[in-house]
C-alpha cells in the first residue's frame, strides 16, 4: 500500500470553494465506490489550510485521479491557494482503526 499526505493553505476567499471542490470528490467516491482507495481530508483550525490522506494498492492504478470530480479539484489549484500543495508520502507506525485490516475486519 502506498500512503500519502498532502498539505496546503488556500486564499482565504478560496476556501469555501476548496471545500465544495473536496465534498464533490466524496460525492463520486461514494458514487463508484473504486476498489483499492481510502482517502481523507480535514481542514484545519485555521479554516485555510487542508490535509489530504490517501492510501491506495500499488498494484492498481490511482483510482482517486480518475475521477472526474479529482480532475475538476486540480483544474485551479495553484491559483486558489496560497501555499500549494506538499505532497509526501508517508509510512504507518501505528494506528487505530484509521486503516482498517484483516485483524480488524470486525468493524
Amino acid at each position: 500500500m502506498r500512503r500519502v499526505l498532502v498539505r496546503y493553505k488556500v486564499k482565504p476567499e478560496r476556501a469555501a470553494e476548496n471545500e465544495e471542490l473536496v465534498r464533490a470528490v466524496y460525492a463520486e467516491l461514494h458514487e463508484t465506490q473504486p476498489p483499492g482507495l481510502r482517502y481523507a481530508t480535514f481542514k484545519l483550525e485555521d479554516g485555510v489550510s487542508f490535509v489530504h490522506l490517501a492510501e491506495h494498492d500499488e498494484s492498481r492504478p490511482d483510482q482517486l485521479t480518475r475521477l472526474a470530480a479529482f480532475k475538476r479539484f486540480q483544474e485551479e489549484i495553484d491559483d486558489r491557494c496560497e501555499e500549494g500543495p506538499v505532497v509526501t508520502s508517508v509510512r504507518e507506525i501505528g494506528s487505530y482503526r484509521l486503516f482498517p485490516d484483516s485483524k480488524e475486519a470486525d468493524w
